[in-house]
């Protein structure tokens, strides 16, 4: 019997696929999800804590004593909650107009002064940290730049495959087109999966540590009222993140199960 002979190049890339999809798979806490992830939970902390003791280089910590203090008493009580085996949990307030917030691998949380106007009270950031802590513990960060590699992976092999076929001219046309179309159809969608995913698991957090979870929805009406004066009008399907109705449309669906845990702090 003969065996249809495989280019070489199409065997190597199907090897390294199934090699890495196979190394890379683990389930996300709270949700059981099964994702992906080339990079070791070791080597994600690393570069989380380079990449935090550089911006504390680079960008001005905040003297609000007040604000620093409310930030790290609510952040304890996430990180109290949070599954995240080994984290050096550390958090800072940086002096910044953004409306933003971060969490980095290994536990390292930077808020900036522009979103505590947003979240006004406790509940309002708990919000906000169990969101980002979320990302944390469900390695999005990791998840996100494996996704990146193995997109770029399949465009490489994609133009080997093309450059020795009849198509070669065609080669440069077909990499744009791959390139929109990786980032349309799967980066991006899977970016505003993981924003929801995080969302879900922070309303848990939240419950747990003692904050009514439906202040989660007041602090992203807010937020969506936020984003509309700064007018912001980019097409859903470009966004990394999800519309803000559609954020609280469905946390507005989870929060039954988030109840369920919510006692409430003494």
């Amino acid at each position: 019997m003969k065996y249809a002979r495989m280019n070489p190049i199409r065997w190597g890339g199907l090897a390294v696929a199934g090699v890495l999809v196979v190394a890379g798979c683990y389930t996300v806490p709270e949700t059981g999800r099964k994702s992906f992830n080339f990079m070791s939970e070791g080597e994600e902390m690393q570069l989380g804590f380079s990449e935090f003791d550089k911006m504390k280089k680079e960008v001005p910590i905040s003297k609000n004593a007040a604000a620093r203090a409310l930030v790290e008493k609510v952040g304890k009580r996430i990180a109290a909650v949070a599954e995240l085996p080994n984290a050096q949990w550390e958090f800072v307030v940086f002096e910044s107009p953004d409306a933003n917030a971060f969490c980095l691998p290994g536990g390292k949380v930077g808020v900036y002064t522009g979103i505590l106007p947003i979240t006004r009270d406790e509940a309002g950031l708990a919000t906000v940290l169990g969101h980002e802590v979320a990302h944390a513990v469900a390695r999005h960060g990791g998840n996100r730049m494996s996704t990146q590699m193995a997109l770029q992976l399949g465009g490489q092999l994609g133009g080997a495959v093309v450059s020795g076929s009849k198509y070669a001219d065609w080669g440069p046309v077909l990499g744009q087109v791959y390139g929109v179309g990786s980032q349309v159809g799967v980066a991006l969608p899977h970016s505003r999966a993981n924003e929801s995913e995080a969302d879900r698991i922070g309303l848990k957090y939240m419950a747990r540590a003692g904050y009514n979870p439906e202040e989660a929805v007041g602090f992203w009406q807010r937020f969506a009222e936020y984003n509309r004066k700064a007018g912001g009008n980019t097409p859903w399907f470009l966004r990394t993140h999800p519309l803000d109705e559609t954020r609280v449309r469905q946390l507005q669906s989870w929060l039954p199960e988030a109840k369920a845990e919510y006692r409430p702090a003494r």
